[in-house]
């Protein structure tokens, strides 16, 4: 047996604890939020003590996840958020919980590695947000630009777009040949085919995603030097790229709410990066986790976009370096527990474990 089903960790074989967590736990909970279901179990004794280990099981959407024993207390170590979460479930939240539970000890556990678990992981947050504002503010739909679209002619003291230029000219980009310039970064000589002349033209297709170079007779003289912003182009196709696959995964429901809101942001992913700032700063100044937010209605206001993108991001970024002044005042220990976690780990397992 290598394997573990959602059903079996939750049995009376081996079930250890049970919560329910999420949003339904932090208060920010609305009718149509999930039931999100979190645990701890253990193993069953043929395969820990065989090869059959198992970390952690969920179901599909990931709403119900069960850690082994030892994952959870391994993630205790790290200091976790979500799993310090489990330990400190409000009781109205725990739907089981095995009287071996009672040998964690909470004060074992919450360290000054919180900093990085709450406060860093809310930091990832909100370059994401700002990610997500940029995709929301600069839509990037339909098809991919053309490279033509970032070449430019030189003329002047300026610089005219290569479409622009062709117009005014008469001509096609399929008439055109191009030489790149020695010692002159993405600049390009111009050359237009005349009587049985052909060229290769700039681009092959539409979907081309480089220049095209031509043979050019010598004595040709060129008609115009052409610059490619091939650095903004790959930035472009960078960001191109990133736009659709968000296109294709985003959540239609959790989007037509921030489109509904109008203020171009993720209002839920900003409101959780502000309830894991909240909660990194109670922990540095008042060694405790409080699961059922006390702030539930200034998060919903986020949630329902009542504040401007701007402002939320300085809110934020003000709040960062308020919980690194608290952290370095901290009482907290560095780190956890381990040696007592490590004990507790060894008497669960072993009462756990009935001699056969």
């Amino acid at each position: 047996m290598t394997s573990l089903t959602l059903a079996e960790a939750r049995s009376e074989e081996c079930l250890l604890f049970e919560c329910i967590t999420g949003s339904r736990a932090y208060g920010t909970n609305t009718p149509e939020s999930d039931t999100d279901l979190r645990g701890v179990f253990v193993m069953p004794r043929r395969q820990f003590y065989g090869t059959g280990r198992i970390e952690q099981v969920s179901d599909e959407t990931n709403d119900e996840t069960y850690y082994e024993i030892g994952r959870f207390i391994e993630l205790l170590k790290k200091n976790n958020p979500n799993i310090l979460e489990i330990l400190y479930s409000e009781s109205d939240m725990v739907r089981f919980r095995h009287p071996l539970m009672d040998l964690i000890k909470p004060e074992w556990v919450l360290s000054k590695l919180c900093e990085s678990s709450f406060a860093g992981y809310a930091m990832t947050q909100v370059r994401k947000a700002r990610g997500l504002n940029k995709k929301i503010v600069n839509p990037m739909e339909g098809p991919r630009k053309s490279v033509l679209e970032f070449c430019y002619v030189v003329e002047g003291q300026g610089a005219t777009p290569l479409q622009d230029w062709l117009e005014t000219m008469g001509l096609s980009q399929e008439q055109c040949g191009l030489v790149k310039i020695t010692h002159a970064r993405d600049l390009y000589g111009i050359y237009i085919a005349k009587g049985e002349l052909e060229y290769r033209g700039v681009i092959r297709n539409e979907e081309s995603t480089e220049l095209n170079l031509s043979s050019i007779p010598k004595g040709e003289r060129p008609v115009g030097w052409m610059n490619f912003n091939k650095d903004g182009f790959k930035k472009y196709c960078k960001e191109y790229r990133e736009y659709q696959a968000w296109l294709k995964e985003r959540n239609e429901s959790r989007f037509a709410t921030n489109v509904e809101h109008g203020k171009n942001y993720d209002s839920k992913n900003l409101m959780h990066t502000f309830r894991l700032l909240d909660m990194a700063e109670e922990i540095a100044k008042e060694a405790r986790i409080t699961v059922r937010r006390p702030n539930r209605d200034f998060l919903m206001k986020i949630r329902a976009g009542d504040f401007t993108y701007d402002d939320l991001i300085a809110q934020a970024e003000e709040k960062i370096e308020a919980i690194k002044k608290a952290f370095a005042e901290s009482t907290l220990p560095e780190e956890p527990d381990s040696e007592a976690l490590e004990n507790a780990l060894i008497e669960i397992r072993n009462n756990w474990y009935t001699p056969l």
